[in-house]
């Protein structure tokens, strides 16, 4: 009789997975299982559908490596149904004394293994997943008694208790955060110049045999797969680390919430993919940035800037989401209802960088965190979206979205959906933030300077309506109180303008 069967979920694909450890060959067996329902979940991008599972059939074939048995039921298999029924026929056919699998990525997956395995009355044994630095019962003790969380407190946290970037008791160079250094824009003159590429992957027999996979079965789902570039095993990943460090992280700090035309990676590491998909462990990534500090590559602000997004940013996000899930799934802060406008899936829209920052996603599958969050982000919050419209868009689109990372990034931080759950403020701002980082703007039908009359650009015009409507919260919040006082300059007839202007503007809103 089969002892265990271990489930290997596509987001867990490491062989230090903690499901496997006490492996018996003899005795176990895993399993791996593709289904279309997992792409159609949301409507994903045929780049991400094809990430996942080129880099699922790479990992078995380590598996096979090993020597160790596995069960690999492939799209076009024909088992037929959805993800849990797939499953269940695996567990009735094998009836193992036991399912093991570690902490999945998804609540819903979550949900749906413990009703497969109430079902089948096959045992569940969910492990912890020691991929990460900070366990979920861990995070759950950091956060008890705390209404409002702060992820810079739990970075500090972090950074004593692995004893990243310290020199003694103290940060490294005095200050726990460099992000006032890490906020430049390109220059306007000569542009970003010369950028040392990320490492690039050609597709393997493998990946060719999952694309034309995907576009059989995903034909009308968005995107392309013809620029796909990403690591889809542990050997590319390495390389695009090192790459990373050897040659970009030097001017990632410095330019890092910069952005400009036909630059869609800029400095950027592009490593999200290979950590989300554990090819990559945090701690590694963490320990060659800090190291190319120490040995002179990189400046401390850099080395900094990039560790807290891994150690700090990353590891707090996914403490959230379990915290508050399901709750997080449907909130709403303020109540904003409108339909997710249908350029998010075309980039046809006069705004130049919406088109931009759109049109890349559709290429790439990829954009970086100031374009998700102070473009798109931005406009689908100062346009009142659905934050469940604008969520599920952002776990399609992207390569390297799973929910535990996308949705608080996306309703907590980008969309202010659960209020000061774990941000202190709405992250908006007029066109003139996107003017000062990057080339947007020059050429762009609309003038980011202007918020009322034909030219007022759509950011700016609906930036002032969302402090009008709320200028009473705004007022009542340091980091915000400026923004509100900036609205009483304004004249009483001029804010009504305004107030028009933005009702026109979200009327016709697929036009504009």
């Amino acid at each position: 009789m089969m002892r265990r069967l271990v489930l290997v979920l596509g987001d867990q694909l490491s062989l230090d997975n903690p499901a496997l450890a006490d492996f018996d060959p003899q005795r176990d067996v895993v399993v791996m299982i593709e289904a279309a329902s997992e792409g159609m979940a949301v409507w994903s991008h045929k780049a991400r559908i094809t990430l996942f599972l080129s880099a699922m059939r790479h990992f078995a074939l380590a598996l096979g490596e090993r020597g160790w048995p596995f069960i690999y039921v492939k799209l076009d298999d024909p088992l037929p149904g959805d993800f849990a029924a797939r499953l269940g026929a695996v567990l009735a056919e094998h009836q193992p004394l036991a399912l093991y699998v570690a902490d999945p990525g998804e609540w819903r997956m979550q949900q749906l293994l413990e009703q497969v395995c109430e079902t089948s009355q096959t045992p569940l044994r969910v492990i912890d997943d020691t991929h990460f630095l900070c366990s979920r019962s861990e995070f759950a003790t950091w956060a008890k008694g705390k209404k409002e969380l702060r992820m810079e407190f739990f970075y500090r946290v972090m950074r004593k208790k692995h004893r990243v970037l310290m020199d003694g008791e103290q940060p490294e160079g005095g200050e726990w955060n460099y992000d006032a250094e890490n906020r430049s824009a390109f220059p306007k003159r000569t542009g970003p110049g010369v950028i040392p590429p990320p490492a690039r992957f050609a597709p393997d027999a493998i990946t060719n045999e999952v694309i034309a996979l995907v576009e059989a079965e995903f034909t009308d789902h968005p995107g392309s797969t013809d620029h796909f570039i990403w690591p889809v095993n542990r050997a590319q990943a390495l390389q695009a680390l090192d790459a990373f460090i050897a040659t970009r992280l030097v001017g990632f700090g410095t330019y890092q919430d910069a952005m400009w035309t036909d630059t869609p990676f800029g400095w950027h590491a592009l490593l999200s993919t290979s950590l989300n998909l554990h090819l990559l462990s945090p701690a590694e990534v963490i320990a060659a940035a800090e190291a190319a500090y120490r040995n002179g590559t990189a400046a401390l602000a850099s080395a900094e800037g990039f560790i807290r997004q891994v150690l700090g940013w990353r590891e707090f996000i996914r403490g959230v989401y379990w915290l508050d899930m399901p709750g997080m799934k449907s909130a709403n802060h303020y109540d904003h209802q409108r339909a997710l406008p249908r350029f998010y899936w075309t980039g046809d829209t006069g705004m130049a960088c919406m088109k931009a920052a759109i049109g890349q996603t559709l290429e790439h599958g990829y954009a970086h965190h100031i374009q998700r969050l102070m473009v798109t982000g931005n406009f689908a919050l100062l346009a009142e979206l659905s934050p469940q419209q604008v969520s599920d868009w952002y776990l399609a689109v992207y390569v390297d979205a799973v929910e535990w990372v996308e949705l608080p990034n996306v309703a907590g931080m980008a969309l202010h959906a659960l209020g000061n759950r774990f941000t202190s403020k709405p992250y908006i701002s007029s066109g003139a933030y996107i003017k000062r980082q990057s080339n947007y703007c020059s050429g762009c039908r609309y003038d980011p300077a202007e918020r009322l009359g034909a030219r007022a650009c759509p950011f700016t015009t609906l930036y002032w309506n969302f402090i009008d409507k709320h200028e009473a919260t705004l007022v009542g919040n340091p980091r915000t109180a400026l923004m509100a006082k900036n609205i009483t300059r304004l004249s009483s007839e001029e804010r009504a303008d305004i107030r028009v202007l933005a009702a026109d503007m979200l009327d016709r809103i697929d036009r504009l």
